[in-house]
C-alpha cells in the first residue's frame, strides 16, 4: 500500500516513526515542512480504545435470482393442442400439463422417459415388466390409487387401477396408458412460456418449464472459485436491502469465455493479432448456482439482479484497532501512539509509539497484536 510519509522522531521509547496515518495519509504533510520534526507533528485529539472481537473480510459478487434455465418440453401425444397452461403456473404430479383433442396430457414424476406404452400382454406367462413400470405405478400409488402391488410388472392388478384413474381423468377407460397420455419430469414445474398456440399441431416442442423454486446464479472468474465449495454459506441482497441466507448447490465444470471477450483469430497484420485466446481463458466464467432454503423470503421476486456476499476469512477473538489508527514507522512495520493519560508538559496529551503486527484488514478495522498491545489500551488517531 502506498503511504505518504512526513517523519517525526519521537523520544519516548525511542521509536523513529512516521506520523502519518496508513489510511487517509494522502494529501497530508502540505506546507514547507518546517513542523517535519516538530514533537506534536502528525498527532490529533482523538482517541479510540483496542477492542477485541472477530474480523470478517467479506467479498461481494453480482448475481441473478430466477427460477433456473428453461428446459423444452416435446409432446409425444398426436392431435390438435386444446388447451395451454399460462405462463407462471405451477403444475405436480397428477395435474394437467396440456391437452390434446380434449384429453390431457398428465405430468408424472421420474427420470425415464414414456417410450413405450404400457398394457397387459397377450401371454400372461410373459407381462410387461421393466423399470418404467415400475416408475409409472410408483406414480399411480402415490397419486392414492391402490388395488395392485408398486413392482415391475404391469399386471390385470395395475390395469384394473389404470382404468379407475382413466374415469378420474374423463379418458377412454382401456387400461392402457400411451406414450402420449403422460409427461415425466423430475419434480414440480413452472411453465416459463409456450411456444405453440391453441389450435396447433402437437409436434414438437410445445411448451418450456422451470425449477419451482428461485436459486441464485453468479458467473465467477475462473480462478476466483475457491469460495464455491459445495455447502458453504454465503449471504444473498436482494435489491431491496433485505438478506437471505444461501448454500452454494453446484459448481460448473467447463469455463466459458466471458460475454465479449471471445479470442479473436490472431490475424491482421504488423504482429497486432495473438493474445485472443490468451484473454478469453483470462475473462472465461463459472456457473456458480446458490440454492435459497427460504423461499418467502424471497416474497414475490421472479427475476432480479442480487448480490452475493461470502466470508474470505475470518479472525475470531482478535486485538484490533481502527485502520485510521495504525502509523507507518520509519524503520518498516506499523505501529500505535499509545495516549498517555499525562504529558511532559503537563497537557494531558503524553504519547508513547509502539511497533506492532497487523493480521487482517476488513471493515475499516485491522487486527493488531504485540507484546504492549491490550484490550482497553488507549491509542491516538494521527491526524
Amino acid at each position: 500500500m502506498g503511504i505518504g510519509r512526513r517523519s517525526v522522531l519521537v523520544a519516548a521509547g525511542a521509536v523513529a516513526v512516521t506520523a502519518v496515518a496508513v489510511v487517509g495519509a494522502l494529501g497530508l504533510g502540505g506546507g514547507d515542512g518546517s513542523d517535519s520534526g516538530g514533537p506534536d507533528s502528525g498527532r490529533g485529539d482523538r482517541t479510540v480504545r483496542v477492542t477485541r472481537g472477530t474480523l470478517v473480510d467479506e467479498t461481494a459478487v453480482d448475481g441473478t435470482l430466477d427460477h433456473g434455465p428453461e428446459v423444452p418440453f416435446e409432446t409425444r401425444a398426436e392431435g390438435t393442442i386444446t388447451w395451454l397452461p399460462k405462463a407462471g403456473k405451477t403444475v405436480t404430479r397428477g395435474r394437467t400439463l396440456l391437452r390434446v383433442d380434449e384429453k390431457p396430457v398428465v405430468l408424472l414424476y421420474g427420470d425415464l422417459p414414456m417410450y413405450r406404452e404400457l398394457a397387459v400382454g397377450r401371454d400372461p406367462d410373459r407381462p410387461l415388466r421393466g423399470l418404467d413400470v415400475k416408475q409409472f405405478e410408483s406414480n399411480l400409488a402415490m397419486l392414492g390409487y391402490s388395488g395392485f402391488t408398486v413392482d415391475d410388472t404391469y399386471s390385470q392388478l395395475t390395469a384394473d387401477a389404470v382404468k379407475r384413474w382413466q374415469r378420474d381423468l374423463g379418458r377412454p377407460r382401456t387400461g392402457k396408458v400411451g406414450t402420449g397420455d403422460i409427461a415425466y419430469v423430475s419434480g414440480p414445474i413452472r411453465i416459463a412460456r409456450t411456444s405453440v398456440r391453441v389450435g396447433a399441431q402437437a409436434t414438437g416442442n410445445v411448451l418450456s418449464y422451470t425449477s419451482t423454486t428461485r436459486s441464485v446464479t453468479v458467473e465467477a472468474p475462473a480462478g476466483e472459485t475457491g469460495w464455491a465449495e459445495r455447502g458453504n454459506r454465503v449471504t444473498v441482497e436482494l435489491p431491496d436491502g433485505h438478506t437471505v441466507k444461501g448454500r452454494v448447490a453446484e459448481v460448473g465444470q467447463d469455463a466459458s469465455p466471458a460475454q465479449g471477450a471471445e479470442g479473436g483469430d490472431g490475424g491482421g497484420g504488423g504482429g497486432g493479432g495473438g493474445g485472443g485466446d490468451g484473454d478469453a481463458a483470462k475473462n472465461a466464467k463459472v456457473p456458480v448456482l446458490i440454492r435459497i432454503k427460504d423461499q418467502e423470503a424471497l416474497r414475490q421476486l421472479n427475476s432480479t439482479p442480487v448480490t452475493v456476499r461470502y466470508v474470505g476469512r475470518k479472525r475470531e477473538n482478535v486485538l484490533t484497532v481502527p485502520v485510521a489508527a495504525l502509523v507507518a514507522l520509519a524503520e518498516g512495520g506499523h505501529g500505535l501512539e499509545i495516549a498517555d493519560a499525562g504529558g511532559a508538559d503537563g497537557d494531558g496529551k503524553g504519547s508513547r509509539f509502539v511497533a506492532v503486527k497487523t493480521g487482517l484488514f476488513a471493515n475499516g478495522k485491522v487486527e493488531v497484536s504485540g507484546s504492549t498491545v491490550r484490550e482497553g489500551l488507549k491509542v491516538r488517531i494521527p491526524e
